[in-house]
């Protein structure tokens, strides 16, 4: 992935500068991975997110077709990148890579992207999958996409506000 690395969370512009966020459309929730990345659709308007798969990373070009096609079809507003941090609220080596990939995925799609916290999602998913008696093979097919649903959703009930500094619990 190209781009400058992001370390530290970038300034967030002063918000009273910023024109007003759709309150209707559609977002995309990504929970990224090295490998596999899940992928989930939400909607502002009634703020409810939707698996839509996992894709399998293959280069960067057919990776940037994915997504441009992705953002094209679903007519996405923008990106919400889950954000892997530890307990304490602190950013870990994922939370960088997440980073830039966010940055990866506005510089292809022209779509700004949004991070949120993604804490203990993978787990959720599991024991979801777990609950639904499908075999290993299939929940390892499902857990990418039902994570990026999960945080999505958490996104969406939290008035669809992104985090630079997640922070810590409580």
């Amino acid at each position: 992935m190209g781009g400058t690395p992001l370390s530290a969370p970038q300034p967030s512009p002063n918000t009273a500068d910023l024109p007003p966020r759709p309150t209707r459309g559609r977002i995309g929730g990504i929970d990224y991975g090295t490998v596999r990345i899940g992928v989930a659709i939400g909607d502002l308007e009634i703020g409810m997110a939707s698996p839509a798969g996992t894709y399998s990373r293959r280069s960067e070009r057919l990776d940037a077709e994915y997504f441009c096609t992705l953002a094209r079809e679903e007519r996405l507003l923008w990106w919400v990148v889950g954000l892997p941090v530890h307990l304490d609220g602190g950013e870990s080596q994922k939370s960088v890579e997440a980073r830039r990939f966010g940055a990866w995925l506005t510089q292809h799609t022209a779509l700004k992207v949004d991070f949120y916290d993604e804490r203990y999602t993978s787990s959720q998913a599991e024991s979801l999958l777990q609950e639904a008696n499908l075999t290993k093979k299939r929940r390892k097919a499902r857990i990418d996409a039902l994570a990026a649903q999960i945080m999505l959703t958490a996104y969406l009930e939290s008035g669809a506000k992104g985090q630079d500094n997640p922070g810590s619990i409580g």
